[in-house]
């Protein structure tokens, strides 16, 4: 069992996150900021005093403006989304996850908000103060600012080493919060899952986000059971599915636990550590497809697929049990095992490299490299992928496969 402030990292991790909330919080806030400050403003009699007529023509022009510009640039970026999913891969949603995307808007709407009800607050007066006008001036250059910083991570999102960059990174801050234990091949076998009543996922196909443990645990606590999961954050359900079962007891009512578990259309990086891994193989695999034949994007795309193994390689990857304080298994979870791992980085990758020199020269590189720089125990796992890429090298390129691979 791990230590308890080590337990609650980990648990903290596995747990519903508010990014929809705070997407749909900023938006309100803002639109809400934007109607106070235009209500107030106008009333303040402080600088110099402007014809309100004029006043009210800027302000309800600096508002449409902006809300139009914000209207153009966003459906220019759908064509950037578009853009990365027919040169990568459609599971690649970096950009549209970006919080300038959602922020920028938000702001833009407050500014919206502001110029309207100034614009309105203002009334038939003959003179206002100048200090409404000159609000909403640098709001919207501060908006104007925002379109800019988005344009640029627009831009960065359709280079391949800016996109290769980002999932690393997102995959880094996961593996790591998630493998923080290094791998001892002497530590006690996870808890023996029982069979149990099984809870069936009744809703229409989706796939399952997010898993909140820690609801979970303490669920599972207070009807003293066991609660074994069958599917894991990435996993696709459909109705009758199995999505856990329930021993020791008899269990917290089904919609208690369905409760606890976040689905959507798509696999998300919150809770799926195999996600980084799927994104760089597809990358490659397209990239190595007839159609593109690009062999040097597959070579980049594996550089960085080295990079995600060898941090796995001398880590503890039996990470699903989760007790409760006292000790007891509570909550287990089917979680990647090292074989996983390497399944999804690589077989399907050795298929499709067989008819590019570089992409499986490469290959056979990195497994190489990863048979020494992992423990003995997991070195046959990966010894097995290299001996089936150096049998198709030898077959498919006899004169260029001579050259022994580097240590």
């Amino acid at each position: 069992m791990r230590a308890p402030d080590r337990r609650r990292r980990r648990g903290s991790l596995f747990r519903r996150p508010t990014r929809a909330v705070r997407r749909g919080l900023s938006q309100l806030l803002c639109a809400v900021g934007g109607l106070l400050l235009g209500l107030v403003v106008p009333m303040m009699s402080a600088g110099p005093q402007v014809d309100a007529g004029r006043a009210a023509n800027l302000l309800f022009t600096i508002g449409f403006g902006v809300i139009s510009l914000v209207s153009i640039i966003y459906s220019m970026l759908f064509l950037v989304v578009q853009f990365s999913a027919g040169a990568f891969t459609p599971r690649l949603a970096l950009f549209r996850d970006e919080p300038i995307v959602w922020r920028a808007f938000a702001f833009t709407v407050g500014v919206f908000v502001f110029c309207v009800t100034s614009g309105l607050s203002i009334g038939v007066g003959e003179s206002v103060s100048a200090l409404a006008p000159c609000v909403a001036m640098l709001a919207s250059l501060v908006a104007i600012g925002l379109m800019r910083v988005l344009q640029m991570k627009a831009f960065d999102s359709i280079q391949l080493g800016h996109s290769l960059t980002a999932i690393c990174g997102r995959a880094h801050l996961l593996l790591d919060d998630l493998y923080d234990r290094p791998y001892a091949p002497d530590r006690p076998a996870p808890h023996p899952r029982e069979d149990g009543v099984p809870v069936r996922w009744s809703g229409a196909a989706t796939v399952v986000q997010r898993i909140d443990v820690r609801a979970l645990v303490a669920l599972a606590e207070r009807h003293d059971c066991v609660i074994a999961f069958r599917v894991a954050p990435g996993t696709p359900v459909w109705r009758g599915s199995v999505l856990a079962e329930v021993s020791g007891g008899p269990g917290p009512p089904a919609s208690a636990l369905l409760a606890a578990v976040t689905t959507g259309s798509e696999r998300t990086f919150d809770q799926d550590p195999d996600l980084p891994f799927r994104l760089l193989a597809d990358i490659a695999l397209r990239a190595l497809s007839p159609a593109v034949n690009d062999p040097a994007t597959a070579v980049e795309s594996m550089d960085r697929t080295e990079d995600l193994l060898t941090r796995l390689a001398d880590r503890d990857l039996a990470i699903g049990d989760f007790p409760d304080g006292a000790g007891r298994p509570r909550v287990t979870l089917p979680v990647p095992d090292w074989e996983q791992y390497v399944a999804t980085a690589v077989d399907e990758l050795s298929c499709a490299a067989a008819g590019s020199p570089m992409a499986l020269r490469r290959l056979r590189d990195l497994l190489a490299r990863l048979e020494v720089r992992c423990p003995p125990e997991r070195r046959a796992i990966v010894r097995e992928r290299l001996r089936r890429v150096d049998r198709t090298g030898s077959s498919a390129h006899p004169l260029v496969w001579a050259e022994p691979p580097p240590p």
